[in-house]
């Protein structure tokens, strides 16, 4: 019956109450769950037994968002977590241990790559940064040791889409797995496992809620990797904490239980009921908000291209853009239709660093703040913000320059997003014009 994305958006995971009949997605604001008897608590805590114990590991409306995503995604299992870095620090905790490497493409987002090189690397995991589109280098980098093969399905902020079935077989030939951080193109436009990725992450918090009011992440469990062929003692043969084999006992599921008894279990990073509950309100939409998130982003795109006073437009939509193909190849809405290429832009100022800061304080419609995603449209300055933390040698191999811009484009009529941004680069331009004037500096 739920066949569909729109209708697997609405249904997936959930039917009307048995008890009160009711529609809507209940809230299961509670901590435990009562047992039937001893024999029943001592065979779940065992994991001889599947049922709820405690709401740090697993609760019946987390759960519904959990099973809505991992279909809307074509994956077997998913894990929601307290937000998006939770996720990937869920995924490391099981698949890395001291001693094992990670190979990560350079286009990513500057929290995750702070977590790679900042944190990752003080629990004794070695981070291989590579460039994205560079496969032998991938090849290269890849050894017994790797305990997984990262990239992003729409790079943040660079916005290139890699070629995840070329990438998949590199992985795969080293027994590594395929992780693939999907947030900027959600699963209406893109679902990675069905390019060869073995697992995905996505933070909630952005497209997938849509408003802006709840932080959050999933991680989805494609169910293709071969476990029991690869050394993850976490996942295959004598688990160090229960004893027990998880491919054995949850078969093509083994890594999604083993990230929720062994990462949720310990870390008490899981999202909380109310927060599914919220974020299950959020995707309902969104197929329809993602189209028109997609259709603004072209306008603006086109927009910027022919203004006076941007020196460059990135989007995955321009022929111009180094990943076109691959974007076209790999996104756009499950059901058919045009090509979708999201609902991200960047672009830089002719006036430079200071001109693009100033054109995030100018801005009256689109929000100067650190989120995307959001029905709303939203400006930053990474160099300045979202990436500070890394050198300006990372930042360039992350993708960004000092006067970058990235563009979340929401859902608000285009022509008041296009007279905004247009007032604000304009103004903050003259602004900084005016000033080297003053003081004597040439443009």
């Amino acid at each position: 019956m739920v066949d569909g994305f729109h209708t697997r958006s609405l249904h997936a995971g959930q039917e009307p109450d048995e008890t009160t009949g009711a529609r809507a997605p209940p809230i299961y604001q509670t901590t435990s769950y009562a047992f039937e008897d001893a024999d029943h608590a001592a065979d779940l805590y065992a994991l001889e037994a599947d049922g709820d114990v405690y709401s740090r590991i697993s609760n019946p409306t987390t759960r519904m968002l959990e099973e809505r995503l991992a279909a809307l995604a074509g994956g077997v299992a998913a894990v929601a977590t307290a937000s998006g870095m939770a996720a990937l620090d869920s995924a490391t905790s099981v698949l890395a241990s001291a001693g094992d490497n990670v190979v990560a493409a350079a286009d990513m987002y500057g929290g995750t790559a702070t977590y790679l090189t900042k944190m990752a690397t003080r629990r004794g995991i070695d981070v291989r940064v590579v460039e994205t589109l560079d496969y032998e280098a991938f090849a290269d980098e890849i050894d017994e040791d790797t305990a997984y093969v990262h990239v992003e399905t729409i790079a943040n902020p660079s916005l290139k889409t890699p070629d995840f079935e070329r990438l998949a077989d590199v992985a795969h030939a080293a027994a590594a797995p395929l992780f693939v951080d999907n947030t900027f193109a959600t699963p209406h436009l893109c679902r990675p496992i069905e390019h060869g990725a073995d697992l995905v992450w996505e933070s909630t918090t952005k497209w997938i809620h849509g408003s802006g009011t709840t932080v959050g992440g999933i991680l989805i469990d494609g169910g293709t990797f071969p476990w029991q062929h690869a050394d993850y003692d976490e996942l295959s043969g004598e688990n160090p904490a229960f004893g027990i084999d998880f491919v054995e006992r949850y078969g093509e599921a083994a890594f999604a239980n083993a990230v929720r008894q062994r990462a949720l279990r310990t870390l008490g990073n899981q999202q909380s009921p109310f927060d599914a509950w919220q974020t299950i309100q959020g995707l309902e939409t969104l197929p329809l908000r993602m189209q028109r998130h997609c259709e603004n982003a072209r306008a603006v795109a086109e927009f910027l291209r022919d203004h006076d006073d941007v020196a460059w437009v990135s989007y995955p939509g321009f022929e111009s853009h180094p990943t076109h193909e691959n974007a076209t190849r790999y996104l756009g809405p499950e059901e058919g239709g045009s090509n979708d290429y999201g609902g991200m832009v960047t672009f830089g100022l002719d006036a430079g660093f200071e001109a693009a800061k100033r054109t995030c304080e100018e801005t009256d419609l689109a929000s100067f703040l650190a989120n995307i995603g959001d029905a709303k449209t939203l400006v930053i300055h990474p160099a300045s913000t979202t990436h500070a933390q890394l050198t300006e040698d990372e930042q360039r191999a992350a993708g960004l320059s000092p006067d970058m811009l990235r563009l979340s484009v929401g859902i608000e009529d285009t022509d008041d997003v296009i007279a905004d941004l247009d007032r604000a680069i304009r103004t903050a331009t003259e602004s900084v014009s005016l000033e080297r004037t003053n003081s004597g500096e040439s443009k």
